[in-house]
């Protein structure tokens, strides 16, 4: 079974957060299991979709303490490791989506495309050689399964 990770920022406008929870539906649909950092905007926005349709969702949160993750996480692990845990997030995925993002997301980014995972960005923070940039979920959805087989 596939694990996606989708990352972006703790913090995001309506329109992001539309586009996170539609990812976090899609994978769902997929039966991949959603891997993300487990606090709010993008992070919760994706484990809200992915739950609504069913999915499971992996929060590895920063902080020792769980009830800092959002409510949609169906697992929580709870790692006390500040931004270090953005590399267990990516060693943990298959691949990842970005969806805009700042440092945190940058950095999960750039570790990713030094692993040699696929790395789908929408609206990307920056650009990087090897990201694969669209403009829709679907889209990214899309460019996965052609990267990793639809299973």
């Amino acid at each position: 079974m596939k694990q996606i990770a989708v990352v972006g920022a703790s913090q995001c406008n309506e329109e992001i957060y539309s586009i996170a929870e539609k990812i976090g539906e899609l994978i769902a649909e997929k039966g991949w299991i959603l891997i993300n950092g487990g606090l709010g905007g993008v992070m919760e926005a994706s484990a809200r979709g992915a739950r609504k349709k069913g999915g499971v969702v992996v929060g590895i949160i920063p902080h020792s303490d769980k009830t800092y993750a959002n409510p949609y996480c169906s697992i929580i692990i709870a790692t006390n490791m500040g931004h270090a845990r953005n590399m267990v997030i990516v060693h943990s995925s298959d691949a990842i989506i970005a969806v805009d993002g700042e440092y945190g997301t940058i950095s999960e980014i750039a570790i990713a495309l030094k692993e040699k995972k696929p790395v789908v960005v929408i609206n990307p923070p920056v650009r990087l050689k090897d990201m694969i940039i669209v403009e829709s979920p679907e889209e990214a959805i899309k460019m996965l399964e052609d990267s990793l087989g639809s299973s």
